[in-house]
């Protein structure tokens, strides 16, 4: 994307469906130059008032747990349903290159050749939390495109995976039955986050297994406190590669919303996220700015130097830095 977009036209078609649109849409907020930057926030603008009727779904797991196939069978049962899913799912970048495999899209095969769904992968860069730093803006310009049920995948459960459940409306954790002690490596912080733990590969030989660790799940769940006054979090089985049980899932999600809409705690819950995501904007667009001062930049190859050969203690070199940005160095 080159040129500066014409941000009228192209909210235009993003509101009437027109996928190519919709993919330029998320390119350009994805995009990091200044002036896409300030096209992208005029984008928003023109799109924001037609956003915030879609069912928000967050979904993590741990690895191995299928979660790709999963919001696949979710996404075909959406469908199946009448309704239209839009799936935003973010892959690990490398370290070193930044570069990220992006193969969701592959594993969702199905999913991904009907016209009425809508899969976008995106890589997740340095952004903690195991989602794109502008995965907020890509699920409202899928609802001003008309998608009724958002899905974003994370790129599994980690130390700060908990960033997804500040921008959805449901949160499921997607786990696999296994020996020993089921809790075992899973973080207390986002089973307490959950609003549904969905137990999968409850089929063929684990199905025996699938019932004794969701009977586990559901007894671990007294001991910690909901994250809801008004929801008790269910346990469910299920079968992503049969796509047996996810008819349970999708009921869950429409009850839980119904729950939450008519306790008014939905729109609590979104007016919390949308003040949260400012903070983190300020906070984002700070640091930013901050590295990219000519006096910062001058003088930071020099600092980090001094930080890693023990010179200078990182705290110190820290409050520098700010000095120096601030005029005052």
């Amino acid at each position: 994307m080159s040129q500066f977009p014409d941000t009228k036209a192209l909210a235009d078609g993003v509101l009437a469906g027109q996928r190519r649109a919709l993919a330029r849409a998320i390119t350009l907020i994805e995009s990091t130059r200044p002036d896409h930057r300030e096209a992208a926030e005029a984008l928003m603008h023109e799109l924001l008032p037609h956003t915030g009727r879609s069912v928000r779904v967050g979904i993590t797991g741990v690895p191995g747990a299928g979660k790709s196939t999963f919001i696949e069978s979710f996404g075909l049962h959406v469908l199946e349903a009448g309704k239209r899913p839009a799936v935003l799912a973010v892959d690990p970048s490398s370290p070193r290159s930044g570069g990220s495999i992006l193969g969701d899209k592959t594993r969702m095969e199905d999913l991904s050749k009907d016209a009425r769904a809508f899969i976008r992968p995106s890589p997740s860069g340095c952004t903690l939390g195991g989602v794109a730093r502008r995965t907020r803006e890509a699920m409202l310009v899928c609802e001003a495109a008309g998608f009724d049920v958002i899905v974003v995948e994370t790129v599994g459960v980690g130390q700060s995976e908990t960033a997804v459940a500040d921008m959805v409306d449901m949160f499921l954790l997607v786990l696999v039955p296994g020996g020993g002690d089921e809790l075992q490596g899973i973080k207390k912080g986002i089973v307490e986050l959950a609003d549904a733990i969905i137990v999968n590969k409850a089929d063929g030989d684990l199905a025996a297994a699938a019932g004794r660790a969701a009977r586990d799940y559901k007894n671990a769940l007294h001991l910690l406190a909901p994250a809801s006054p008004h929801w008790s979090v269910p346990v469910l089985t299920c079968s992503a590669l049969a796509r047996t049980g996810i008819d349970e899932v999708w009921k869950t999600v429409a009850a839980y919303r119904d729950t939450m809409e008519r306790e008014g705690a939905l729109g609590e819950r979104r007016a919390a996220q949308a003040h949260a995501w400012m903070w983190n904007e300020v906070s984002e667009t700070l640091l930013q700015t901050l590295r990219d001062d000519p006096r910062v930049e001058g003088c930071l190859p020099d600092m980090e130097q001094a930080v890693a050969a023990g010179r200078l203690a990182p705290g110190a070199a820290a409050r520098q830095l700010v000095r120096i940005f601030r005029g005052q160095g």
